[in-house]
């Protein structure tokens, strides 16, 4: 935890929380009645609390300074600067399942020296979720079948005989709305010299987590706004976003559903992990299974209790490890996150034949946003939607979009982000680094975000165009690209030639 989480942590304390404090779920309850629930003890002694905790910070602060390795009952896990982190070597290994940390970037992140930011984009996926409902059904299952069969639990696997499994489906969590908040705040915090004089542009793809996060991001940047002394009101708060559904036939370039061939196309994605499956995963069933005895676990069902642990974690609201992550070794949590990695890799991004052509699109709308002209495009964009400067002004210095985690990565397929890593291996491992900064856990995490920002710099006429995910720059490509990452706006327009020219659309129909 950095001095700037810690101070947030602490002023947390301090700030009401009216407007953002969200209740955990009730074990079978839906979000509505969450919401519906009486303030807890602690809302309604707030003022009490706060007297307490002045003589409680210092002491706090000792003991964070001391440890932070796992989190204390009642301490979130989560930051608004930093994300995720607690139990980091094996929580920033579980794919596109990890809750949003900040990645580490081998260029400066910070806004440089002499110059001002002029625009800033976000794309973001939505904050961590249930699981879907078929994986849901599946894990459920997987305990059923463990508790009618395992004759003996070994040592550290006796918790699971009396474990019930309590996950919905598909739902933000409350730690997930949070996530949303915390993201919301933290873009305002890096763009305040702009945004606290004008209110974003916000589009949602139109599946109810997604717009859920969406409003949750609008909260937390109009929370920061508010605390910003320096910001001109009133604003245009609540910002209603344009909500693009998610339907068969409705052109949506935050979840494009209208390329027959990349949908009904072989899976290659699955292919290419069933491969790494079989090279990492026996190992571990075999010792799983010596330690449950009789469940003669399959390598997916080593894959599905693997899952459990990252959904436990982010079903509690404060983030707080899931005893099934012990189960595994941070060596076999690396092989888990390479596992992601080859899904996402080989089903949507470069080694998807089809994978960038889905973000061909967005990208098309991000360069209209960057040069102020009309969108020209004829593959997932709805003209009807584009054409109109209330659904899609070409005015606006900010703007949000919100998206799924496999829509985001056939995106930066288009945008050609990790053109210069090469393809993964189906059989060996690789680390992040090694992947050119390519891992699901470091591109598509639960809550992940890009930032692309334009910039104004002393004595140079033209501004620069840089891109950020989960705030490690990652250098453009083919464009002149300076030490910071950047290139000149209309090199790096000039270099989109494959989301300009509509990528692969040609092949959807054939």
């Amino acid at each position: 935890m950095g001095l700037s989480d810690l101070k947030d942590w602490v002023a947390s304390f301090f700030v009401s929380k009216k407007q953002f404090n969200y209740s955990a779920l009730p074990e079978n309850g839906s979000q509505d009645e969450a919401g519906r629930r009486v303030p807890t003890w602690a809302n309604r002694h707030r003022s009490a609390l706060r007297v307490a905790a002045v003589a409680l910070v210092l002491a706090v602060i000792g003991t964070f300074a001391v440890n932070f390795t796992r989190p204390s009952k009642h301490h979130s896990c989560d930051y608004v600067k930093s994300g995720f982190q607690c139990e980091t070597a094996v929580s920033h290994s579980w794919g596109q399942y990890a809750p949003y940390y900040s990645v580490p970037s081998d260029i400066p992140n910070d806004i440089p020296k002499g110059c001002e930011v002029t625009f800033a984009q976000i794309l973001s996926r939505h904050g961590a979720r249930d699981p879907t409902e078929g994986k849901s059904l599946a894990y459920a299952k997987l305990i059923n079948h463990i508790h009618s069969n395992v004759t003996h639990y070994g040592k550290h696997y006796s918790f699971i005989k009396n474990y019930k499994y309590t996950l919905g489906a598909d739902e933000l969590t409350v730690f997930g709305q949070q996530q949303l908040v915390n993201s919301g705040i933290k873009f305002y915090r890096r763009y305040e010299k702009i945004a606290r004089n004008v209110s974003p542009f916000v589009r949602t793809a139109g599946q109810k987590r997604v717009v859920d996060s969406a409003l949750n991001w609008t909260q937390g940047f109009h929370q920061a706004r508010l605390a910003d002394k320096k910001a001109k009101f009133p604003d245009a708060y609540p910002y209603e976003p344009i909500i693009l559904p998610e339907e068969e036939g409705f052109n949506n370039t935050l979840s494009p559903m209208t390329c027959t061939a990349f949908k009904e196309g072989p899976d290659t994605g699955d292919a290419a992990q069933t491969i790494w499956v079989d090279t990492f995963v026996p190992a571990i069933a075999a010792r799983v299974n010596k330690n449950l005895a009789g469940a003669n676990l399959s390598n997916s069902d080593i894959i599905h209790l693997m899952d459990i642990c990252p959904f436990e974690t982010v079903a509690n609201v404060d983030g707080h490890l899931s005893p099934f992550c012990d189960l595994f070794t941070k060596d076999e949590w690396n092989g888990f996150d390479y596992y992601q990695s080859l899904g996402k890799w080989y089903g949507y991004t470069n080694g998807s034949p089809l994978g960038p052509t889905q973000g061909v699109g967005f990208v098309n709308e991000l360069i209209a946003r960057l040069t102020g002209q009309p969108v020209a495009d004829a593959t997932s964009t709805n003209s009807t939607l584009d054409e109109s400067r209330k659904s899609f002004p070409l005015d606006s210095i900010l703007y949000a979009d919100f998206s799924h985690d496999n829509d985001m990565s056939g995106v930066f397929g288009a945008m050609g982000l990790y053109n210069a890593t090469a393809p993964l291996s189906k059989t060996t491992k690789a680390s992040p680094r090694q992947s050119g900064g390519y891992a699901a856990s470091w591109v598509v995490p639960f809550a992940a975000r890009m930032y692309v920002e334009k910039m104004q710099c002393n004595g140079i006429e033209e501004e620069f165009v840089r891109v950020l995910i989960n705030d490690r720059v990652i250098p453009l490509q083919n464009c002149d690209v300076d030490e910071l990452g950047r290139c000149t706006l209309s090199k790096y327009v000039e270099s989109l030639s494959f989301a300009r020219t509509g990528g692969h659309w040609d092949l959807c129909y054939e």
